[in-house]
């Protein structure tokens, strides 16, 4: 695993942010930039502001990459975009497969950020969480970066505990970069998450 070097300021950081947590929310899955999957290879599931249920004010959620885990909690409907990122593309004209339909009921350990993304410089806060399906998932490292490509969420409610900080958002230079520090935040957040017992 890769280190970051942390200052004396980013530790006090960390550990106001640490006694914030856990950080428990329900949302509906909505489109986004469209970058997690195809730029990225790394699929997100993008939480819509509208629709946040938290203690904890959406503007006031604490920016940085957090390791926690997720379930939906609702068959998702037909996406008809009424919830539709006010940044992102207009992804929601997808078809519909039937069998996308069907809820995973189970829960899933999830590496998340929280924040505006200083590579692509989002002037919008988002939270984007990657599930990670189990091992022997048949949809686990399928993706292009060897991550889990889960079916299509938009429309679904997904119930997200926060559970740990991992690091601060970093402007990383090009996306080579910000990949490996994506799969090694992934990394950590399963290995934290199989020291946690999986209720949310």
């Amino acid at each position: 695993l890769q280190t970051i070097m942390t200052t004396p300021t980013q530790n006090s950081s960390e550990n106001m942010i640490s006694n914030q947590l856990p950080i428990r929310l329900t949302s509906i899955v909505v489109p986004g930039f469209g970058r997690g999957s195809k730029e990225l290879g790394i699929p997100t599931a993008n939480l819509c502001k509208k629709s946040l249920k938290c203690k904890v004010g959406f503007d006031s959620l604490p920016c940085g990459i957090y390791w926690g885990f997720a379930r939906i909690i609702q068959e998702k409907k037909e996406f008809d975009g009424q919830f539709q990122h006010d940044g992102g593309k207009d992804n929601a004209k997808r078809d519909t497969n039937p069998s996308q339909l069907t809820t995973i009921n189970y829960t899933m350990k999830t590496a998340l950020s929280i924040g505006y993304n200083p590579v692509y410089k989002n002037e919008e806060k988002t939270i984007e969480p990657h599930l990670i399906a189990p091992n022997d998932h048949p949809l686990r490292n399928i993706s292009k970066c060897g991550e889990t490509e889960l079916i299509d969420l938009y429309g679904a409610e997904i119930r997200l505990s926060i559970v740990g900080y991992i690091r601060a958002e970093l402007p990383f230079e090009g996306l080579d970069k910000l990949i490996v520090a994506i799969k090694n935040d992934i990394v950590i957040a399963e290995q934290l998450a199989d020291e946690k017992d999986q209720t949310i």
